[in-house]
């Protein structure tokens, strides 16, 4: 067995969900108001989103993303050791959603925790679970993002309740010696200065729920557009090009981007500014709107199954969002177990 830390942290298998029900930009036009379906599409680039259903919360998204991507690594759930899940729309507080999760996999040695650093939460808990495979090669974990951001979008707020979708990804976590390195490194960066740029301020101990912070609108999600825009403008591209330059790449040398599902508006001029231009980046976010944790996993998988990403390929992956915070990955593509190129 090799030492600890020295083995390949590779990507085992990647699965996604989305929920059935189909919601277009005429939908939301219908609802929102001051807006219609052809704004929203050359405003943000999606055309379509996915809605939970009723009985729907996070961790049945979450079961049916993880049960997907333990399918692409040949796994069963008695085989996982931890099963992290990156979310901030949670079943509720109290259990943690990763232990609904759990139970309903029947993954019954696993530890399982929650993160809650929204939009970077899969790359966080993604680097969480690098971390253990490469104290014990022997561990494999689960990692989920899973959100269900429209049952907190205020409807009479166009720059909100037009982005929005529900989705859970996830991916399997372990050590690999055949193939390429697999994952090469992650940063990770807090801003907590700019906290105030994106919340739900109510619900929590300083604002508990209360007749009062439902009628002041303290339970829905609040952002102020142009300056989270700034924001990861000025701040993301040294993260993405620090990491890809200490990695001994160029941004040049990057096959494929999969950022997280914001605004492809936003996301087409994040490239460009990190040196990206000639990188194949995966925008679900077309179909599925902006899907929280669940993007960067969704996008993964996507390109995955299409056939897209090839053993070798350089793949950058990238969160960012609420807390103020932004992670990257950088991976050198390996095909999942029991996957081809093509």
């Amino acid at each position: 067995m090799d030492a600890p830390g020295t083995q390949p942290v590779h990507i085992l298998g990647t699965g996604s969900y989305l929920p059935e029900k189909v919601v277009t930009n005429d939908d939301i036009a219908a609802r929102v108001p001051n807006t219609d379906a052809e704004w929203i599409r050359r405003r943000t680039g999606i055309v379509e989103r996915r809605y939970a259903a009723p009985d729907e919360a996070a961790s049945d998204l979450a079961v049916h993303a993880a049960r997907s991507a333990l399918a692409g690594a040949g796994l069963d759930a008695g085989q996982i050791d931890y099963i992290i899940v990156s979310t901030t729309t949670g079943d509720a507080p109290i259990p943690a959603t990763s232990s609904l999760v759990q139970h309903a996999l029947g993954a019954h040695r696993a530890a399982a925790f929650d993160v809650n650093i929204a939009c970077t939460g899969f790359l966080t808990s993604l680097e969480i679970a690098r971390a253990f495979v490469r104290v014990r090669p022997e561990t494999r974990a689960l990692v989920i993002g899973t959100d269900v951001y429209t049952r907190f979008v205020d409807f009479q707020d166009r720059a909100t309740a037009v982005l929005f979708g529900d989705a859970a990804g996830a991916v399997v976590v372990g050590s690999r010696e055949a193939g390429a390195p697999g994952i090469l490194d992650i940063e990770l960066v807090g801003r907590g200065d700019a906290h105030h740029l994106i919340g739900m301020p109510a619900g929590g101990s300083r604002r508990p729920a209360s007749a009062a912070t439902v009628s002041d609108g303290g339970h829905v999600l609040h952002m102020q557009g142009r300056a989270v825009s700034e924001f990861v403008l000025a701040e993301v591209p040294p993260v993405l090009t620090d990491l890809i330059k200490r990695s001994g790449y160029e941004p040049t040398d990057v096959d494929h981007f999969v950022p997280h599902q914001a605004n492809a508006v936003l996301l087409g001029e994040l490239a460009e500014r990190s040196g990206l231009g000639g990188a194949r980046m995966h925008l679900p976010l077309r179909h599925t709107g902006n899907i929280g944790s669940a993007s960067v996993p969704v996008a993964l998988d996507e390109a995955h199954r299409s056939g897209e990403l090839k053993t070798g390929d350089v793949v950058l992956l990238a969160g960012f969002g609420a807390g103020m915070a932004a992670g990257a990955g950088l991976l050198r593509w390996s095909v999942p177990n029991g996957g081809s190129d093509g």
